[in-house]
């Protein structure tokens, strides 16, 4: 799902689709000139990859989402809130979430076989 950042409204809007077998819930909306606001949920099932023995496992996944969208750089204050800058005028929700699909995926993950050893070391194939 794609929109034009001028087109944002200052007002919450609902969002909701589903990418792959994932589902984004929430709402966005424009905060200043350049800043849109995302509260949403991304709930539903990904594959990932065990860490210790490669084997792939399905997870459920329930995740809040807050975080900033910017057009253009950044200048504001600290803030604690993510940003995301977006270069050329438009809001790419797809290539947000397979971004944070990405983040989940490439966090350590033992599946329930390699979490119930007991062996201290990785094991080499």
């Amino acid at each position: 799902m794609k929109i034009e950042f001028r087109k944002v409204p200052q007002t919450p809007k609902e969002l909701q689709f589903d990418y792959n077998s994932v589902k984004i819930e929430g709402t966005f909306c424009k905060i200043s000139q350049s800043l849109t606001k995302v509260e949403a949920n991304l709930s539903g099932i990904t594959d990932i990859d065990c860490c210790r023995c490669g084997k792939t496992d399905n997870i459920t996944l329930d995740e809040n989402l807050e975080f900033l969208i910017c057009d253009g750089i950044f200048k504001g204050n600290e803030t604690d809130d993510l940003v995301i800058e977006i270069e050329n005028g438009v809001i790419d929700f797809d290539e947000i979430i397979e971004s944070e699909l990405q983040s989940i995926k490439s966090d350590y993950y033992l599946c329930e076989e390699c979490s119930q050893e007991n062996n201290l070391f990785e094991q080499e194939f």
